[in-house]
């Protein structure tokens, strides 16, 4: 496996698709990089060479911020807007839905599931 960033890459999946395993790295800026490292984003990448993993990572190295930073930045963001108390800020405290969605029906993944129903039992006789 290729690691690059921390992170093994799949092998056997295309390098444009497996470099996306990364945290910050989707498919635009995927194919950014390898166009900046000169690496055919068709190959997989068991084909590659030490070389053009070296490019990658160079070049991922040194312009883009990737996980372990990325991560603690948004945590550092959304821990910022918690403090001082905007809107988006008080969202985050509470655990609802940041972004305007609506939240009588279809925060589920947000707000959780507050309790099932319990169908009526009847009573068997004897």
């Amino acid at each position: 496996m290729a690691r690059i960033a921390g992170v093994d890459i799949p092998r056997n999946k295309k390098v444009g698709i497996s470099i996306t395993y990364i945290y910050g790295i989707g498919r635009s800026n995927g194919s950014d990089i390898l166009r900046k490292a000169n690496v055919n984003p068709e190959a997989r990448v068991r084909d590659l060479t030490e070389d053009e993993v070296g490019r990658i990572r160079e070049v991922v190295d040194r312009e883009y911020r990737v996980e372990g930073d990325l991560r603690r930045e948004v945590q550092l963001n959304i821990k910022r807007l918690m403090d001082i108390g905007c809107y988006r800020g008080l969202r985050h405290r509470r655990g609802m839905p940041v972004r305007g969605q609506r939240t009588r029906t279809n925060a589920r993944t947000r707000r959780g599931r507050k309790g099932q129903s319990i169908g009526i039992k009847k009573k068997v006789k004897k």
